[in-house]
């Protein structure tokens, strides 16, 4: 996807690096992804990616000590279902780091936060719930009823 063209309103720079307080939330009363904002989803993301890298590098750790090797068969079967369950689990955090990653390239060049189909300011209410959303809830709508409309095809 290309990078949308709008760029936010307000131009930061950032001289200091920015420290939260404690419990700080955005707000719909604060300027749109202002400074303050910006840090509080890139330090989401990043402790997001920081906890998914950690407990790939456990089940790897568990999966590596663990005996598949085990005398009764159903035994086996259990270990087997359960590292087969564990490493889809895992296939789906690998491709969600990707999403992680792409969302802190839109914070790196400005355009996070915003539709990347309509350009508009994404609700930080969608933000906080799924911090690597692209579209508004408007535009996710449209998108899955094509998907739908074109899978039954």
């Amino acid at each position: 996807m290309s990078t949308p063209a709008y760029k936010p309103k307000t131009s930061y720079t950032l001289d200091a690096p920015i420290i939260l307080p404690d419990g700080y939330c955005p707000t719909e009363k604060e300027d749109f992804m202002n400074p303050v904002q910006v840090e509080y989803f890139r330090q989401k993301l990043l402790k997001w990616k920081e906890d998914l890298l950690s407990e790939a590098s456990d089940t790897l750790n568990n999966l590596s000590q663990e005996n598949l090797q085990k005398p009764d068969v159903t035994d086996r079967a259990q270990v087997e279902s359960d590292t087969s369950i564990r490493l889809r689990t895992r296939d789906r955090e690998r491709k969600l780091l990707s999403k992680i990653e792409a969302a802190l390239q839109r914070i790196d060049n400005g355009t996070y936060g915003y539709c990347e189909e309509t350009e508009e300011p994404i609700s930080l209410k969608r933000l906080e719930a799924r911090p690597i959303a692209s579209l508004s809830l408007d535009a996710q709508e449209r998108h899955e009823r094509n998907e739908r409309t074109h899978r039954d095809d």
